[in-house]
């Protein structure tokens, strides 16, 4: 079968650096640019439809994103490609396809739309017609060994979740709702509610640099902008506002980061993951509900800025309770069942948050594997028209 046109276009725009050059931005009845690459993987045309499968931005449940106009992409261009140009791109994703259709990821998707039936593999989404190719270019000297179990597990998951089955273990901990989850890494060993701040490096540098970053913290509440916000309508019930100084990974445009230096470079030393660093502030007399995140790749590191005295303020996950102390890290995995409470009736709690990869259980290469997944599942619902979403996180 071809490639749909968005897939052609972000394939070839990656792989090749051609970028907006091969996009002819017209509408659908005078595209210019035909794609004229097959995929190796897959018979038919995918058409989106809600059961495009599970994770990474969808439409359903923890799934991949909004249908793709039926206008294709608009817009204006400067230049053309010139027919020969086409032709090495062309032939160069025909060989990267082709290479990549025989390696684990793209067996895996492959088993995956070949265990559906005709109308689901005709809502199969596009964006698993490119990812194998992506992933050869992206790392051509990962190799299988490298890639199975755990970033193809994340994959097949994803994909077909009868297929690529939840561990055994998920289902034995009431405290860990195996239905919650909706990103999933296999092979990350026994999960635990709370891990020891010794068993990760950022947890001793936030303790040792500890008066620098509170003094960070009062150098931007004196700015004049108020840029506490509440990042999910839970946390605005609940009384708890974060500063955002990283969104997705990514910095926050125009945050004054001069005034943080020493913050922001310790956060940069683990590899944030698709939610928020910052620093959260919680209310007097508030606490955030019982709830659980679904994505267990990742884990969450807070330390105590302005805690208040007594053992006021608390988080329970799982079945234990700790208590937030100034200067000290609370290490834990958001996937058990959490809640939080200030208790004090006068005093706020604030705490320096950072969402990370799983540094303790996962490889650099895999980590690097997930966080270039998201990246391009972003470029592809931006050149599919769909909106820049907070899902994208929800891997």
């Amino acid at each position: 079968m071809r490639l749909s046109f968005v897939s052609s276009i972000v394939l070839v725009s990656e792989v090749c650096g051609f970028t907006s050059k091969l996009i002819p931005f017209q509408s659908s009845t005078e595209r210019s640019l035909k794609p004229t690459s097959s995929s190796v993987l897959f018979a038919k045309k995918p058409k989106r439809t809600k059961k495009a499968g599970k994770g990474f931005g969808s439409s359903n449940k923890g799934g991949f994103g909004k249908k793709p106009s039926s206008t294709g992409v608009t817009g204006t261009v400067e230049t053309s490609p010139s027919s020969a140009e086409l032709s090495q791109q062309e032939e160069l994703i025909k060989s990267i396809e082709n290479t990549a259709s025989v390696g684990i990821i793209g067996k895996t998707v492959a088993s995956c739309f070949e265990s559906l039936n005709e109308n689901e593999k005709e809502s199969f989404d596009p964006f698993w017609e490119i990812m194998p190719s992506l992933l050869l270019s992206r790392f051509p000297t990962a190799t299988d060994k490298d890639l199975v179990g755990k970033s193809a597990g994340v994959i097949g998951h994803s994909l077909n979740s009868e297929l690529y089955p939840l561990e055994e273990h998920l289902f034995q901990d009431p405290f860990r709702p195996a239905d919650e989850i909706h990103a999933y890494m296999p092979k990350l060993g026994e999960p635990k509610p709370f891990y020891e701040p010794e068993q990760l490096e950022l947890c001793k540098l936030l303790n040792e640099n500890y008066d620098t970053i509170c003094e960070e913290y009062e150098a931007l509440l004196q700015d004049k902008k108020d840029r506490f916000q509440s990042v999910t309508s839970m946390n605005y019930e609940a009384g708890w506002k974060t500063m955002v100084l990283f969104y997705n990974g990514n910095r926050i445009p125009d945050f004054p980061y001069h005034l943080c230096p020493v913050t922001t470079k310790l956060l940069e030393t683990v590899p944030l993951a698709g939610r928020i660093a910052g620093f959260n502030r919680q209310k007097p007399d508030s606490g955030i509900p019982l709830h659980s995140d679904g994505n267990n790749m990742w884990l969450t590191c807070q330390m105590g800025v302005k805690v208040p005295k007594g053992n006021k303020a608390w988080i329970r996950v799982g079945a234990e309770k700790r208590h937030w102390e100034e200067g000290n890290c609370l290490l834990y995995d958001t996937t058990f069942e959490h809640e939080t409470m200030n208790e004090s009736i006068d005093e706020e709690r604030v705490v320096l948050h950072v969402d990370f990869f799983n540094t303790l259980a996962m490889t650099p290469l895999e980590i690097e594997v997930m966080r270039y997944i998201y990246e391009m599942r972003e470029k592809f619902m931006v050149a599919e028209g769909s909106a820049k979403v907070g899902s994208l996180s929800r891997v």
